[in-house]
Protein backbone atom coordinates (compact mmCIF):
# COMPACT_ATOMS: atom_id res chain seq x y z
CA UNK A 1 0.00 0.00 0.00
CA UNK A 2 0.96 3.61 -0.56
CA UNK A 3 0.22 6.17 2.07
CA UNK A 4 0.16 10.12 2.26
CA UNK A 5 0.96 11.30 5.26
CA UNK A 6 0.14 15.36 6.42
CA UNK A 7 0.54 17.91 9.27
CA UNK A 8 -1.81 20.02 10.14
CA UNK A 9 -2.53 23.36 12.04
CA UNK A 10 -0.62 24.75 14.56
CA UNK A 11 2.95 23.35 14.82
CA UNK A 12 4.10 21.03 18.19
CA UNK A 13 6.78 18.90 19.33
CA UNK A 14 6.77 15.10 18.59
CA UNK A 15 5.02 15.46 14.98
CA UNK A 16 8.67 14.14 13.71
CA UNK A 17 8.53 11.73 15.85
CA UNK A 18 5.46 10.10 14.81
CA UNK A 19 6.59 10.68 11.01
CA UNK A 20 9.64 8.50 12.13
CA UNK A 21 7.74 5.87 13.41
CA UNK A 22 4.97 5.59 10.77
CA UNK A 23 7.50 5.19 8.15
CA UNK A 24 10.24 3.37 10.26
CA UNK A 25 7.38 0.59 11.31
CA UNK A 26 5.46 0.83 7.65
CA UNK A 27 8.69 0.24 5.62
CA UNK A 28 10.42 -2.41 7.68
CA UNK A 29 7.04 -4.61 8.82
CA UNK A 30 5.08 -3.80 6.50
CA UNK A 31 6.67 -3.15 3.06
CA UNK A 32 4.52 0.22 2.64
CA UNK A 33 5.41 2.75 0.97
CA UNK A 34 4.94 6.27 2.20
CA UNK A 35 4.81 10.09 0.18
CA UNK A 36 5.25 13.23 2.52
CA UNK A 37 2.03 15.71 1.96
CA UNK A 38 3.79 19.44 2.74
CA UNK A 39 1.85 22.34 4.32
CA UNK A 40 -1.30 20.48 5.76
CA UNK A 41 -4.54 19.75 3.77
CA UNK A 42 -2.58 22.67 1.46
CA UNK A 43 -0.63 19.25 0.17
CA UNK A 44 -3.25 17.17 -1.08
CA UNK A 45 -4.96 19.97 -2.38
CA UNK A 46 -2.21 21.53 -5.41
CA UNK A 47 -0.27 17.72 -5.14
CA UNK A 48 2.55 19.30 -3.41
CA UNK A 49 4.76 16.26 -1.87
CA UNK A 50 8.00 15.39 -0.99
CA UNK A 51 9.89 12.24 -0.52
CA UNK A 52 9.32 10.30 2.66
CA UNK A 53 11.22 6.83 3.69
CA UNK A 54 13.67 5.36 6.25
CA UNK A 55 16.66 7.70 4.71
CA UNK A 56 14.58 11.25 5.01
CA UNK A 57 13.84 10.28 8.86
CA UNK A 58 16.67 9.70 10.31
CA UNK A 59 17.78 11.86 12.69
CA UNK A 60 14.45 13.73 13.49
CA UNK A 61 12.99 12.31 16.50
CA UNK A 62 14.55 15.26 18.87
CA UNK A 63 13.54 17.88 15.94
CA UNK A 64 10.35 20.56 17.07
CA UNK A 65 8.54 21.24 14.54
CA UNK A 66 7.18 19.51 11.30
CA UNK A 67 9.63 18.22 8.10
CA UNK A 68 6.68 17.97 5.72
CA UNK A 69 5.34 21.68 7.13
CA UNK A 70 2.10 23.16 7.86
CA UNK A 71 -0.68 25.29 7.20
CA UNK A 72 -4.23 26.38 8.45
CA UNK A 73 -6.12 25.22 5.07
CA UNK A 74 -9.63 24.06 4.74
CA UNK A 75 -10.28 22.22 2.00
CA UNK A 76 -14.16 22.23 2.20
CA UNK A 77 -14.00 26.12 2.13
CA UNK A 78 -12.54 26.47 -1.42
CA UNK A 79 -14.61 25.18 -4.25
CA UNK A 80 -13.75 21.86 -5.46
CA UNK A 81 -11.66 20.88 -2.64
CA UNK A 82 -12.87 17.71 -1.93
CA UNK A 83 -12.56 16.73 -5.65
CA UNK A 84 -9.26 17.82 -6.08
CA UNK A 85 -7.73 15.99 -3.23
CA UNK A 86 -9.50 12.58 -4.09
CA UNK A 87 -8.06 13.29 -7.92
CA UNK A 88 -4.99 14.06 -6.76
CA UNK A 89 -4.75 10.78 -4.12
CA UNK A 90 -5.92 8.67 -7.47
CA UNK A 91 -3.15 10.34 -9.76
CA UNK A 92 -0.39 9.26 -7.12
CA UNK A 93 -1.15 6.44 -6.50
CA UNK A 94 -2.18 6.93 -2.52
CA UNK A 95 -4.46 4.24 -0.80
CA UNK A 96 -5.14 6.05 2.62
CA UNK A 97 -4.20 9.16 4.45
CA UNK A 98 -2.57 9.61 8.09
CA UNK A 99 -3.44 12.61 8.78
CA UNK A 100 -1.60 14.00 11.62
CA UNK A 101 -3.27 17.01 13.76
CA UNK A 102 -5.42 19.01 16.45
CA UNK A 103 -9.29 19.48 16.32
CA UNK A 104 -9.35 21.10 12.54
CA UNK A 105 -7.16 18.85 10.80
CA UNK A 106 -8.81 16.41 12.41
CA UNK A 107 -12.03 17.04 11.85
CA UNK A 108 -11.61 17.85 7.68
CA UNK A 109 -10.29 14.14 8.09
CA UNK A 110 -13.70 12.74 10.02
CA UNK A 111 -15.59 14.55 6.67
CA UNK A 112 -13.24 13.11 4.28
CA UNK A 113 -14.01 9.23 5.77
CA UNK A 114 -17.23 9.82 5.78
CA UNK A 115 -17.19 11.06 2.14
CA UNK A 116 -15.10 7.60 1.03
CA UNK A 117 -11.31 8.64 1.57
CA UNK A 118 -9.34 5.87 3.99
CA UNK A 119 -8.15 7.90 6.65
CA UNK A 120 -6.20 7.10 10.12
CA UNK A 121 -6.14 10.38 12.41
CA UNK A 122 -3.38 11.08 15.04
CA UNK A 123 -4.11 13.59 17.59
CA UNK A 124 -2.06 16.09 17.79
CA UNK A 125 -2.04 19.67 19.92
CA UNK A 126 -0.21 21.62 22.92
CA UNK A 127 -3.91 22.29 24.21
CA UNK A 128 -4.66 18.61 25.22
CA UNK A 129 -8.02 19.78 24.05
CA UNK A 130 -8.64 16.86 21.84
CA UNK A 131 -11.58 14.33 23.36
CA UNK A 132 -10.90 10.76 23.80
CA UNK A 133 -7.72 10.47 24.59
CA UNK A 134 -6.28 11.11 28.21
CA UNK A 135 -2.64 13.36 26.16
CA UNK A 136 -2.09 14.51 23.14
CA UNK A 137 1.56 14.99 22.64
CA UNK A 138 3.29 18.24 23.06
CA UNK A 139 1.17 19.33 25.57
CA UNK A 140 3.93 18.44 28.23
CA UNK A 141 6.80 20.23 26.06
CA UNK A 142 4.74 23.33 26.57
CA UNK A 143 3.78 22.62 30.13
CA UNK A 144 7.52 22.78 30.89
CA UNK A 145 8.35 25.24 28.61
CA UNK A 146 5.64 28.06 30.68
CA UNK A 147 6.93 26.08 33.77
CA UNK A 148 10.48 27.03 33.68
CA UNK A 149 9.47 30.71 32.53
CA UNK A 150 7.38 31.16 35.21
CA UNK A 151 10.24 30.25 37.93
CA UNK A 152 12.81 32.37 36.26
CA UNK A 153 10.12 34.99 36.61
CA UNK A 154 9.65 34.67 39.73
CA UNK A 155 13.10 35.82 40.90
CA UNK A 156 12.73 39.02 38.79
CA UNK A 157 9.11 40.05 40.42
CA UNK A 158 10.58 39.55 44.00
CA UNK A 159 13.13 41.96 43.54
CA UNK A 160 11.17 44.34 41.91
CA UNK A 161 8.78 43.81 44.10
CA UNK A 162 5.76 43.39 40.89
CA UNK A 163 2.81 41.37 40.27
CA UNK A 164 3.58 39.46 36.97
CA UNK A 165 1.13 38.38 34.31
CA UNK A 166 1.87 34.98 32.69
CA UNK A 167 -0.43 34.37 29.41
CA UNK A 168 -0.10 31.10 28.29
CA UNK A 169 -2.03 29.64 25.20
CA UNK A 170 -4.99 28.47 25.66
CA UNK A 171 -7.99 29.28 23.58
CA UNK A 172 -11.08 27.07 24.84
CA UNK A 173 -9.45 25.20 27.52
CA UNK A 174 -7.07 26.18 30.20
CA UNK A 175 -5.21 22.89 30.76
CA UNK A 176 -1.45 24.51 30.14
CA UNK A 177 -2.70 27.46 32.65
CA UNK A 178 -4.01 24.98 34.96
CA UNK A 179 -0.73 22.63 34.78
CA UNK A 180 2.07 25.08 34.64
CA UNK A 181 0.37 27.68 37.02
CA UNK A 182 0.12 24.81 39.94
CA UNK A 183 3.89 23.33 38.79
CA UNK A 184 4.93 26.72 39.03
CA UNK A 185 3.26 28.05 42.32
CA UNK A 186 1.25 31.15 41.12
CA UNK A 187 -0.83 32.95 42.97
CA UNK A 188 -4.10 32.72 40.91
CA UNK A 189 -4.91 30.59 37.29
CA UNK A 190 -7.10 32.05 35.16
CA UNK A 191 -8.74 29.57 32.82
CA UNK A 192 -11.44 30.14 29.94
CA UNK A 193 -14.07 27.78 31.60
CA UNK A 194 -14.60 29.64 34.35
CA UNK A 195 -15.14 33.69 34.18
CA UNK A 196 -13.08 35.36 36.93
CA UNK A 197 -13.69 38.45 38.56
CA UNK A 198 -11.16 41.28 38.54
CA UNK A 199 -11.79 42.24 42.31
CA UNK A 200 -10.78 38.76 43.52
CA UNK A 201 -7.56 38.91 41.32
CA UNK A 202 -6.54 41.65 42.82
CA UNK A 203 -7.28 40.99 46.20
CA UNK A 204 -4.73 37.38 45.62
CA UNK A 205 -2.36 40.14 44.52
CA UNK A 206 -2.20 42.20 47.39
CA UNK A 207 -2.61 39.25 49.80
CA UNK A 208 0.83 37.56 48.29
CA UNK A 209 2.43 41.36 48.41
CA UNK A 210 1.41 41.14 52.56
CA UNK A 211 3.17 38.03 52.34
CA UNK A 212 6.34 39.43 51.26
CA UNK A 213 6.41 37.84 47.99
CA UNK A 214 5.50 38.65 44.38
CA UNK A 215 2.51 37.53 42.29
CA UNK A 216 2.75 35.61 39.51
CA UNK A 217 -0.68 35.19 37.85
CA UNK A 218 -0.83 32.97 34.93
CA UNK A 219 -3.62 32.98 32.31
CA UNK A 220 -4.80 31.44 29.63
CA UNK A 221 -5.07 33.67 25.86
CA UNK A 222 -8.73 32.86 26.28
CA UNK A 223 -9.65 33.69 29.68
CA UNK A 224 -12.86 36.08 30.22
CA UNK A 225 -13.48 38.41 33.11
CA UNK A 226 -16.62 38.26 34.18
CA UNK A 227 -19.60 40.32 32.70
CA UNK A 228 -16.20 41.03 30.04
CA UNK A 229 -15.92 40.16 26.53
CA UNK A 230 -12.72 37.49 25.13
CA UNK A 231 -9.75 39.92 24.10
CA UNK A 232 -8.65 39.71 20.56
CA UNK A 233 -5.62 40.89 18.28
CA UNK A 234 -7.77 42.04 15.64
CA UNK A 235 -11.29 40.90 13.61
CA UNK A 236 -9.66 38.64 11.76
CA UNK A 237 -10.50 35.23 10.90
CA UNK A 238 -8.40 32.28 9.84
CA UNK A 239 -9.99 29.28 7.35
CA UNK A 240 -11.71 27.69 10.14
CA UNK A 241 -13.41 31.11 11.62
CA UNK A 242 -11.36 31.39 14.56
CA UNK A 243 -9.84 35.19 15.73
CA UNK A 244 -6.87 35.63 16.55
CA UNK A 245 -6.69 36.21 20.51
CA UNK A 246 -4.14 38.22 22.68
CA UNK A 247 -4.71 41.02 24.85
CA UNK A 248 -5.81 39.75 27.94
CA UNK A 249 -2.33 39.68 30.10
CA UNK A 250 -2.04 43.50 29.21
CA UNK A 251 -5.36 44.32 30.02
CA UNK A 252 -4.84 42.38 33.68
CA UNK A 253 -1.76 44.25 33.86
CA UNK A 254 -3.72 47.64 33.82
CA UNK A 255 -6.47 46.80 36.01
CA UNK A 256 -3.83 45.22 38.71
CA UNK A 257 -1.89 48.64 38.46
CA UNK A 258 -5.40 50.56 38.42
CA UNK A 259 -6.42 48.64 41.46
CA UNK A 260 -4.10 48.06 43.92
CA UNK A 261 -1.56 50.79 42.88
CA UNK A 262 1.07 48.27 42.52
CA UNK A 263 3.55 47.80 39.63
CA UNK A 264 2.51 45.03 37.47
CA UNK A 265 3.99 43.48 33.97
CA UNK A 266 3.34 41.25 31.21
CA UNK A 267 4.92 38.02 29.57
CA UNK A 268 3.27 36.60 26.82
CA UNK A 269 5.27 33.01 25.74
CA UNK A 270 3.13 32.72 22.40
CA UNK A 271 4.87 30.60 19.88
CA UNK A 272 7.42 29.84 22.36
CA UNK A 273 5.70 27.00 23.81
CA UNK A 274 5.07 25.38 20.26
CA UNK A 275 9.00 25.40 19.80
CA UNK A 276 12.31 23.54 20.48
CA UNK A 277 12.88 19.83 21.24
CA UNK A 278 10.24 17.99 22.47
CA UNK A 279 10.33 16.27 25.54
CA UNK A 280 11.22 12.44 26.54
CA UNK A 281 7.39 12.15 27.72
CA UNK A 282 6.36 14.19 24.37
CA UNK A 283 9.28 11.53 22.39
CA UNK A 284 7.73 8.24 23.46
CA UNK A 285 3.77 9.21 23.33
CA UNK A 286 4.27 10.44 20.00
CA UNK A 287 6.49 7.45 19.10
CA UNK A 288 3.69 4.91 20.26
CA UNK A 289 0.82 7.02 18.32
CA UNK A 290 2.96 6.49 14.86
CA UNK A 291 3.33 2.70 15.54
CA UNK A 292 0.18 2.04 16.64
CA UNK A 293 -1.55 4.32 13.98
CA UNK A 294 0.16 2.56 10.96
CA UNK A 295 -0.58 -1.21 12.37
CA UNK A 296 -4.22 0.07 12.21
CA UNK A 297 -4.04 0.67 9.02
CA UNK A 298 -2.63 -2.69 8.11
CA UNK A 299 -5.93 -4.08 9.96
CA UNK A 300 -7.82 -1.83 7.28
CA UNK A 301 -9.44 -0.21 10.43
CA UNK A 302 -9.80 3.43 8.94
CA UNK A 303 -11.88 6.16 10.27
CA UNK A 304 -10.01 6.14 13.59
CA UNK A 305 -7.75 7.54 15.68
CA UNK A 306 -4.66 5.97 18.24
CA UNK A 307 -5.51 7.90 21.36
CA UNK A 308 -4.11 7.30 25.14
CA UNK A 309 -6.24 5.75 27.59
CA UNK A 310 -4.20 4.90 30.70
CA UNK A 311 -1.03 3.86 29.71
CA UNK A 312 -2.36 2.02 26.62
CA UNK A 313 -2.87 3.13 23.12
CA UNK A 314 -6.81 2.78 21.83
CA UNK A 315 -8.36 3.46 18.53
CA UNK A 316 -11.06 4.92 18.96
CA UNK A 317 -13.71 6.85 16.26
CA UNK A 318 -12.28 9.68 14.64
CA UNK A 319 -15.58 11.92 15.06
CA UNK A 320 -15.35 11.45 18.57
CA UNK A 321 -11.94 13.00 18.78
CA UNK A 322 -13.85 16.77 17.77
CA UNK A 323 -17.21 16.51 18.43
CA UNK A 324 -16.42 18.50 21.67
CA UNK A 325 -13.20 20.19 22.93
CA UNK A 326 -12.08 18.52 26.20
CA UNK A 327 -11.97 21.55 28.69
CA UNK A 328 -10.77 21.44 32.47
CA UNK A 329 -13.13 20.82 34.96
CA UNK A 330 -13.89 23.47 37.29
CA UNK A 331 -13.59 20.76 39.91
CA UNK A 332 -9.87 20.78 38.74
CA UNK A 333 -9.40 24.80 39.50
CA UNK A 334 -10.64 24.55 42.93
CA UNK A 335 -8.68 21.95 43.62
CA UNK A 336 -5.77 24.53 43.18
CA UNK A 337 -7.18 27.44 44.68
CA UNK A 338 -6.11 26.72 48.28
CA UNK A 339 -2.83 27.88 46.75
CA UNK A 340 -4.30 31.74 45.25
CA UNK A 341 -3.30 34.63 47.19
Amino acid sequence: MRFGVLTGGGDCPGLNAVIRALVRKGVKEYGFEFVGFRDGWKGPLEGLTMPLDIATTRGILPRGGTILGSSRTNPFKIDGGVTKIKENLAKMGIDALIAIGGEDTLGVATKLDQLGVKVIGVPKTIDNDLSNTDYTFGFDTAVNIAVEAIDRLHTTAESHHRALIVEVMGRHAGWIALHSGLAGGAACILIPEVPFSIDKVCEWVESRFKSSYAPIIVVAEGALPQDGELITKDKTLDAFGHVKLSGIGYWLAQEIEKRTGKEARTTILGHIQRGGTPTAFDRVLATRFGLHAITAAYEGDWGKMVALHGTKIARVPLASATEKLKTVDPELLKEAEIFFG
